[in-house]
């Protein structure tokens, strides 16, 4: 057990008052009040018209892509510095991921690299605001628009996270989120879709449940999924979003705190450029040559202090690779790249003694 873990969701709302609740009523399946409540407190908080709540983060993007009819024969343009969850639904619908690299200073996908990879097979962007800092949706919107592609918006690390003071996961078609114990808000497990069109809605609703017909008793239509939330796992949800805007603050105030304390080491954080709110939902650092990360990683192991490496770039692993490229970016920020506790219940005194702890290992190098 670490005393400093990277991520340890906090509980000390509603939760368990909510959960009581769906259990009194009965309803803990994908029927009850929280459901609908919390699918409008999301859509309302984020400044969608509809948002529909499922099983997982994962799902969401995948249930996205089948709802815009990606598939065979399809291109979808994907940063490779990103989760593996952004690129295997694209694969589990039969598409293509095709991989861009990064910005060097804000880490997220290289609009220039997009223009690049796109083809006439190309059918959508994937935009994933990796650790919760937006990408450049003015470049990304302005290419989709003038190659007709839909744009899906992976913003599982992102919830609180605006561009230009929009929430990001409104702009494309449809924005996916995740509510996993290590996110901002947590169900545990659990997702949101959103999207401003209603026929993209109403796509998203008849596949999430089975295909069900919607005028019809057990007929179904398309061969949809069981990708539904729980009454149980939306109490939780709406309790959390309850917090949201504490919990973004707090982030805020412990990236804040990282940033005096490791100011004028050799670490590079990673900032927020202007036009964006990068909502920190990992405090993360470059250290200065991919040789010291490790050793870093375990002294601070040793001070009980857990830390992550960043993203393995996607391009280079085992079911992706047979395609050759170079992504220098996103390589050289996986070799670097280190995720510092960034939980709600931090201290400064506690970031203080991480950070002191990083500048012990430099100055005993």
């Amino acid at each position: 057990m670490y005393k400093y873990p990277v991520y340890q969701p906090s509980l000390t709302g509603n939760e368990k008052k909510y959960i009581n609740e769906a259990l009194d009523s009965t309803w803990i399946s994908s029927k009850g009040e929280f459901l609908p409540k919390f699918e409008k407190g999301f859509a309302d908080y984020i400044g969608a018209k509809y948002a529909t709540a499922v099983s997982n983060g994962t799902v969401a993007i995948h249930l996205a892509l089948a709802a815009l009819g990606i598939g065979h024969d399809d291109e979808v343009i994907v940063p490779t510095f990103t989760y593996i969850a952004s690129v295997n639904p694209i694969a589990q619908v039969g598409a293509t991921p095709v991989f861009v690299d990064s910005l060097e200073d804000t880490w997220q996908m290289d609009p220039a690299d997009v223009e690049r990879k796109i083809t006439p097979r190309t059918k959508a962007l994937m935009v994933v605001p990796i650790y919760g800092h937006p990408c450049d949706m003015d470049a990304l919107m302005k290419i989709a628009d003038m190659h007709n592609l839909f744009v899906v918006e992976d913003c599982a690390e992102a919830i609180g996270s605006c561009y230009k003071d929009r929430h990001v996961g409104t702009f494309g078609d449809i924005g996916a989120f995740s509510f996993f114990g290590n996110k901002t808000i947590t169900c545990g497990e659990g997702g949101m879709t959103v999207t401003n069109d209603a026929t993209i809605m109403d796509r998203l609703v008849h596949y999430k449940g089975q295909g069900l017909a919607k005028y019809r008793e057990y007929w179904h239509d398309v061969p949809g999924f069981n990708y539904r939330m729980t009454n149980i796992a939306a109490a939780i949800g709406l309790a959390q979003l309850e917090q949201v805007e504490t919990f973004v603050r707090k982030k805020q105030a412990i990236a804040k705190w990282y940033k005096e304390g490791l100011r004028g080491t050799n670490v590079k954080f990673h900032e927020a450029v202007p036009d964006v709110f990068h909502s920190y939902w990992m405090c993360s650092i470059l250290v200065s040559e991919a040789g010291v990360r490790d050793p870093l990683r375990e002294h601070l192991k040793a001070a009980g202090i857990e830390t992550r490496p960043a993203f393995n770039p996607v391009h280079t692993m085992p079911m992706y690779m047979a395609r050759y490229a170079r992504h220098p970016v996103a390589q050289d920020i996986a070799l670097r790249g280190i995720n510092l506790p960034s939980y709600p219940g931090l201290t400064k005194e506690d970031v203080a003694f991480i950070c002191e702890e990083i500048r012990g290992f430099y100055e005993g190098e």
